[in-house]
């Protein structure tokens, strides 16, 4: 079976790469901003419309306020990029949020950390790929008419671009991510020097329209709760910060520095970009509102069912560069690849926390290896999987999937500052130096400030988002915690129930006495092989066992053993329903009723052979009777292999095989020392 997909998987992913090359994969700034920062970045293109969706409520003339918010948005991010540029500093490791949690607040608050931040990886894949595609269908109309198919196919593309490996994803990933920035720039300055220097009138496609305001002349709480609701919508251009603290591991060195590096440069593009799209959107009179097909009229009419709300950033773009105009397609063509691309910072956060929280026993051990390209294999495909179960369920919709966002992002983000200013606390006991204390006393208001913000917003968040979706991040989060907590109670019972105690006297661990039993069918060369190994085991008592399904077929095999002179003593069990497990498996149970010390031995011929559909027709009863007797206390089971002609033709052709590794040759991270493979020089 591993032969046939070998070739195909070599295809789609490529060849195996040893674990000494783990320092190749390592990424420098510049590969790293598009691959941690893509999120934030590319949420610029969905944040500043849910700000507007939220205040059209109110009717357009709420959207005077959106300057306000956007303010808000921005010193919250210098707030929180400020504060996680200590957390790389202080813990490098790649543990991020969840290390810094579990270190200083305690395992339960590290599980709280990380169960949001699983939650939030899986929306990140679904949001960006929903906004993705809703961006491309405002330039190819097809593509929102399936947007679920042309979702879930854009999900399966990048879990086979990531199952190449990190660096080369990335190097895939940063041209389209700085063209949209540059797109994104020149857009801004553009529409700015239109406006300001030439004095030109912009007008978005909406720019006539109407809004139909669900609750005119709000005032007072009212009004207060819809800006609160309408910045926590905002707060979405915040997600993913976190992946850089939590991906440290991934950078060159200085590690730290380059993460700490890229974090400003993430903070200050994000920022300029975002207020920039809100400032036009004011500046062409962009509409938008959450019921468009009612709420947006035009000439007092409503436009209907069949009208398609476009992003705010294309309905900027068309003002600006003109609709259908060669800007207008290249920034449409960037915006949608990088948000389809910005699920890739999951993908880099998600796997990387599920390996180490598998090193932690909170989850399966298989997430914690790597695969053939050193990627954490495992855990791109569970991250791919989720994503996909959402997408479907909410039908690739980015205004439903949104309303889940962001909760687990400011769980994560409270819960990390707290702890890193109890790791302040702790370290400023013990400093006695003046300038590290100065240094440690700073790094301790920047992360207490970011602490009482980001608790702050977390609260904001809950309370305006929580009927609109969030309480289904909020069960997640508890699923997860859930099922954290009980895989690790297994391991630790698993753990304590096989220590190896420190004294134990010989007799307590050796079996009396080794009864060994050789399932025979046909007396052919597997059955004589298994027989031969069977005496080399000098067991105590060894006989052959054979289930008796047909007389006639029993009776030859009786007497070929008499004619061939076999030592073994050859039992026969009676079976009238045909059955061949359950008398082997209630025959080895009679034998470890009346010798309850004593081990027994079953003995299993079997054929080894060389093509997968070979399988299909031989091992079946091996394979059932081996999964029935791994759970029978005392029993032992060993198989005899006898290789097929097919299985040598196989290993010859494996063997003519330029550089193949066998699957799973390279699983585990770097190796300290390894001996070099000698290289031909001509």
């Amino acid at each position: 079976m591993p032969k046939l997909t070998d070739v195909p998987k070599r295809i789609l992913i490529g060849r195996a790469l040893r674990s000494d090359r783990l320092g190749e994969t390592l990424l420098p700034k510049r590969i790293a901003l598009p691959v941690f920062a893509s999120d934030p970045l590319s949420s610029v293109a969905y944040a500043p419309g849910e700000v507007l969706l939220v205040l059209s409520i109110a009717g357009v003339s709420a959207y005077h306020f959106s300057p306000w918010i956007a303010l808000a948005v921005v010193v919250l991010m210098f707030t929180v990029v400020a504060s996680y540029r200590q957390n790389v500093r202080a813990y490098p490791s790649g543990g991020g949020d969840y290390e810094v949690a579990n270190t200083n607040l305690g395992p339960k608050a590290g599980l709280t950390v990380a169960s949001a931040l699983l939650v939030d990886y899986v929306l990140t894949v679904a949001v960006s790929i929903a906004s993705g595609v809703e961006n491309l269908g405002s330039a190819v109309p097809f593509v929102v008419e399936h947007k679920v198919l042309c979702a879930i196919g854009t999900i399966v593309l990048l879990t086979l671009m990531n199952l190449r490996g990190v660096k080369e994803s990335g190097k895939l990933f940063a041209i389209p991510t700085y063209v949209f920035v540059t797109g994104v720039f020149i857009m801004i300055a553009w529409g700015a020097f239109k406006g300001l220097v030439l004095d030109e009138t912009m007008k978005a496609p909406t720019a006539g329209f109407e809004i139909k305001a669900e609750h005119q002349g709000l005032a007072g709480f009212a009004l207060v709760f819809l800006l609160l609701r309408a910045f926590s919508s905002g707060c979405a251009a915040l997600t993913g910060v976190e992946a850089i603290s939590n991906g440290v591991p991934a950078f060159r060195k200085p590690k730290s520095k380059n993460a700490a590096t890229t974090l400003a440069l993430m903070g200050g593009l994000a920022v300029t970009m975002f207020c920039g799209i809100i400032g036009l959107a004011m500046a062409t009179d962009v509409k938008m509102a959450e019921q468009p097909a009612q709420d947006l009229l035009n000439n007092g009419s409503p436009v209907g069912e069949s009208y398609v709300q476009n992003p705010v950033i294309s309905q900027v773009a068309a003002a600006v560069f003109g609709d259908g105009t060669f800007f207008f397609v290249v920034l449409a063509a960037a915006t949608a690849l990088v948000l389809f691309l910005a699920a890739n910072t999951a993908y880099n956060g998600f796997p990387l926390l599920g390996s180490i929280l598998a090193q932690d026993r909170y989850l399966p051990r298989q997430l914690h290896t790597r695969g053939d390209r050193l990627a954490f294999s495992n855990g791109i495909v569970l991250l791919s999987g989720a994503a996909v179960l959402l997408i479907w369920l909410y039908g690739a919709d980015s205004t439903k999937l949104i309303q889940l966002y962001i909760v687990g992002v400011f769980v994560s983000f409270t819960l990390s500052q707290t702890g890193m200013v109890r790791h302040w606390n702790r370290h400023l006991k013990t400093e006695k130096e003046p300038a590290k204390r100065r240094h440690m006393i700073r790094s301790r208001a920047i992360n207490t400030f970011g602490a009482f913000f980001t608790g702050l917003v977390l609260v904001v968040v809950l309370a305006t988002k929580f009927t609109h979706g969030a309480w289904v991040a909020l069960l997640g989060m508890v699923i997860f915690y859930g099922t954290m907590t009980a895989i690790r109670k297994h391991y630790d019972r698993v753990s304590e129930e096989i220590a190896a105690a420190e004294e134990r006297p010989d007799d307590y661990v050796r079996p009396s006495r080794v009864h060994s039993i050789v399932l025979v069918s046909k007396i052919h060369k597997p059955t004589l092989r298994a027989l031969a190994y069977a005496k080399l085991m000098r067991s105590d008592k060894l006989e052959a066992l054979s289930i008796s399904v047909d007389p006639a077929e029993t009776k030859a095999l009786k007497d070929e053993w008499e004619r061939r002179g076999i030592n073994v003593p050859l039992k026969i069990l009676d079976s009238p329903y045909r059955e061949i497990t359950r008398p082997v498996i209630e025959y080895v149970k009679g034998l470890r009723r009346e010798s309850p010390r004593d081990v027994v031995s079953v003995i299993i011929p079997e054929y080894v052979v060389g093509h997968w559909y070979e399988h299909l027709l031989h091992n079946q009863s091996a394979l059932r009777l081996k999964g029935r007797l791994l759970f029978t206390p005392g029993v032992m089971v060993t198989s005899v292999p006898y290789q097929l002609e097919s299985s040598e033709a196989a290993k010859q052709r494996a063997r003519k095989r330029q550089e193949w590794n066998a699957p799973g040759s390279v699983r585990r991270g770097p190796v300290d020392q390894r001996p070099k493979e000698p290289t031909n020089k001509s």
